[in-house]
This record gives C-alpha cells, sequence and structure tokens, in this order.
C-alpha cells in the first residue's frame, strides 16, 4: 500500500457569482419621463401660461343685462320687507319679558 501522509490536505472551496441586469428600468425611465412632460405642459396651459383662443389677453369684463332692473328693485324691496318682519318680530319678543 501506498503511504498517504506524503498528501496535503484537501480544502474544499466553493465560489459563488451572483450577477444583476441592469438596464431592465430603462424603458420605465423613458414613460416616467414622457408623463412628467406631460404633465408639465398641461399645468402651463391650465394655470394661465397660454393666451385665450380670440387674442384678447385682457382681464377686464364687462356683463350687461338689460332689463334686469326692475327685478332688481322688487328684489331690494323683498328684502326690506323681510328684514323689518324680522325686526317687528324681535320687538315683540323682548317686550313679552
Amino acid at each position: 500500500m501506498s503511504d498517504h501522509a506524503d498528501t496535503p490536505p484537501r480544502n474544499n472551496t466553493t465560489t459563488t457569482t451572483t450577477t444583476t441586469g441592469s438596464g431592465g428600468n430603462t424603458g420605465l425611465a423613458f414613460i416616467v419621463g414622457i408623463l412628467v412632460v406631460v404633465v408639465a405642459v398641461i399645468g402651463f396651459v391650465v394655470f394661465g401660461g397660454a393666451e385665450s383662443v380670440s387674442g384678447n389677453s385682457g382681464d377686464d369684463v364687462t356683463v350687461t343685462i338689460e332689463g334686469a332692473g326692475d327685478a332688481v328693485d322688487d328684489a331690494g324691496n323683498a328684502l326690506q320687507g323681510a328684514a323689518n318682519a324680522i325686526e317687528g318680530a324681535a320687538e315683540e319678543a323682548t317686550d313679552g319679558q
């Protein structure tokens, strides 16, 4: 038989290599970038960055309602009558105590 004392001891080693792939998120980053640009453009238009369609960028608005004078007078008279009725009810309630 052979002598085993001359052979060096064997060490068992295991090497594990793990690789991760990056590059699968490139398409997602591109889509998110497009969405950010679209939202920025919509925000610019909505919050006053664009001129009006008619080309007038003035802030003055004039509204004229014809024939509303009688209705306004009637509403004023109705409000005055309601105020007088409330005042009369309040005086009656306080006189009784």
